[in-house]
């Protein structure tokens, strides 16, 4: 399950160090999180209060794309346009990202609490939304 034949050789067969290359960075996660909060379109990404800088947005959407974490969707022509939803695999991170959102209250002053709805959420829920 957790390993595709076609993907590139990792500098480590560590599960972990494996994971941390596709999202160990400053945004991936970040990106992950607005998805989730129904945001999919670039200027959304673009206007979150962290001030992603444009071309590292660029380059991290791309990326999750090529890693099976998220998958792009146009949604406008001329020019084109994509919105980006969660595939499976990523919407399997969701525990992970809802247990490091509890760390963070935990330890990490000053953080606001997600929405309420954030903690109840499952995989299932998310993958719904794209349907």
């Amino acid at each position: 399950m957790g390993n595709d034949k076609n993907s590139k050789a990792h500098r480590s067969t560590c599960p972990l160090a494996g994971m941390l290359e596709l999202l160990g960075d400053k945004w991936s996660l970040v990106i992950l999180r607005d998805i989730i909060a129904d945001k999919h379109k670039y200027r959304e990404f673009e206007a979150s209060p962290e001030g992603i800088p444009t071309n590292i947005l660029a380059r991290r959407l791309n990326r999750l794309v090529e890693g099976g974490i998220i998958t792009k969707q146009p949604y406008q022509e001329r020019p084109v346009r994509y919105a980006y939803y969660l595939t499976r695999k990523g919407a399997d991170l969701l525990p992970v990202i809802q247990q490091a959102a509890h760390w963070g209250l935990r330890y990490i002053p000053g953080c606001e609490s997600p929405p309420e709805w954030f903690f109840k959420a499952t995989q299932d829920d998310l993958m719904a939304k794209e349907d």
